[in-house]
């Protein structure tokens, strides 16, 4: 299971033992690429950016992949995001125009001068958007998943979410976070409705939390149940409209074989 991902991973191993692991500790990419990569380095520096600091739901992940990878050391800095909601006042966040815009790469730059690694790993996929295709194919490795230059690598380029599930199940790693609606996992995206209802159904104080940075996000829960009850009323009425349109039909034209009328005649 996952054999190209595997050889890619015993690539870097010949040039290091050492490695940074970008992680979002509860998505599927992150659970998976942790545990293929963990049997072949001495030290594996997790980095989690976080968009809200210390949420209750990420924190079980976290004591999961720490106890059993003891090869792991764990960084959390901010989401290279944030940065950019700060400088624009994203969802109400404090604006601050003056906030430098970060990158990823800037991001993990950041990581390699605190800690002297070099080569960083990543769950980017071709399937996951055209943009990351395209730059995952560009790459001459023969695999398309090791940028030599710039040393980082994607053992998961040419795998599908399906093939990262089937992987987990497999080898009874920690399930993924899924927040409903289209079975979205992972990801702390504060503008969308079904990880702020999974928030207030399950964790309640990091909906809280939430609510606190970006104040406008606690408007997304009502203002989509609304426009969903709209929709539902507005189907409603056109099916109640058509029922009646056909009913009306069917008793106003005659059935052949009707006796007829007096004077039909």
């Amino acid at each position: 299971m996952l054999e190209r991902a595997k050889e890619i991973v015993s690539d870097i191993a010949k040039e290091t033992d050492s490695i940074i692991l970008m992680h979002s500790l509860s998505g599927k990419d992150s659970i998976a690429l942790l545990d293929l990569v963990a049997p072949h380095f001495k030290r594996i520096v997790c980095v989690y950016m976080y968009v809200v600091p210390n949420l209750d739901h990420i924190a079980p992940f976290h004591r999961y992949a720490a106890k059993k990878y003891p090869n792991t050391e764990w960084m959390q800095v901010p989401h290279y995001g944030y940065y950019s909601w700060v400088k624009y006042g994203f969802m109400g966040v404090q604006r601050n125009p003056n906030q430098r815009l970060w990158k990823l790469s800037d991001i993990i730059d950041k990581v390699r001068e605190k800690t002297g690694i070099e080569w960083a790993c990543l769950g980017f996929k071709q399937s996951d958007s055209l943009n990351r295709r395209l730059m995952l194919r560009s790459y001459k490795d023969g695999k398309e998943s090791i940028c030599w230059k710039g040393k980082k690598f994607y053992p998961l380029s040419t795998y599908k979410n399906a093939d990262i599930l089937e992987y987990i199940k497999r080898n009874n790693l920690k399930s993924p976070e899924a927040y409903g609606g289209g079975g979205q996992s992972c990801g702390c995206d504060v503008s969308d409705y079904w990880y702020l209802k999974y928030l207030q159904a399950n964790y309640p104080e990091d909906l809280r939390r939430i609510y606190t940075i970006f104040p406008r996000t606690q408007f997304i829960i009502k203002e989509y149940e609304q426009e969903q009850a709209r929709k539902q009323a507005e189907a409603a009425a056109r099916k109640a409209a058509e029922e009646a349109e056909s009913a009306q039909g069917n008793t106003s034209e005659p059935h052949a074989g009707d006796p007829a009328e007096p004077g039909d005649a």
